[in-house]
């Protein structure tokens, strides 16, 4: 499986996550309270400090774990929170291991629902609803995995031609739609808050 796939707005880190569906699955599991591109390029940095080219569930989830902080801590980070976002990307892989046999297509791989696809991926450690149909939306929008009501299960992050999440981005003038977006969203989210304590 080989996209071209634009999150991380850098050619290296964008070909890991075009290729391998595990380096993939770790940006989503970054993409919280950092920038975008920031979370999706995780995945290549790990890859890089291991010693790889491409992510292994097995190997995270048997590093040491303390060994692991150290690789996401070091400078540049690979995100805000290494400490806890290390914890997790090892938890993740350790489930793959356990559930799927370490490979993550296998989460969608022989689904015929997107439902279905969407509540395994809801399973994840680090994986909430929002997540899950992101990822779903990502899956469907990019990477042409598309299990009957996939859209559907996706929620609005699955509507054609939205500009809500990383499912929609595919170079600097989406991701900028995807950034407005979002702004938009929190600022109405604030409105509302500022409307209700009154």
């Amino acid at each position: 499986m080989s996209t071209t796939i634009r999150l991380a707005q850098q050619p290296e880190a964008d070909e890991l996550l075009g290729r391998s569906p595990l380096a993939a699955l770790v940006g989503m599991l970054l993409d919280q309270q950092v920038p975008m591109e920031w979370a999706f390029s995780g995945p290549y940095t790990i890859a890089v400090r291991m010693g790889g080219d491409d992510l292994d569930a097995r190997e995270i989830a048997a590093y040491d774990p303390d060994a692991f902080t150290a690789l996401l801590s070091d400078k540049p980070a690979v995100h805000r929170y290494p400490g806890s976002m290390a914890r997790r990307v090892q938890q993740l892989c350790q489930y793959l291991v356990e559930q799927y046999d370490g490979d993550p297509t296998a989460i969608w791989r022989d689904i015929t629902t997107g439902a279905e696809v969407r509540d395994r991926l809801n399973e994840l450690p680090g994986f909430g609803k929002q997540k899950s149909q992101i990822f779903l939306a990502l899956l469907g929008k990019q990477f042409g995995v598309r299990p009957e009501g996939w859209r559907a299960a996706a929620g609005a992050y699955g509507d054609e031609g939205a500009y809500r999440s990383a499912a929609d981005i595919t170079g600097p003038e989406s991701l900028a739609r995807v950034r407005a977006f979002k702004q938009e969203a929190k600022r109405a989210a604030k409105t509302a808050k500022a409307t209700k304590q009154h």
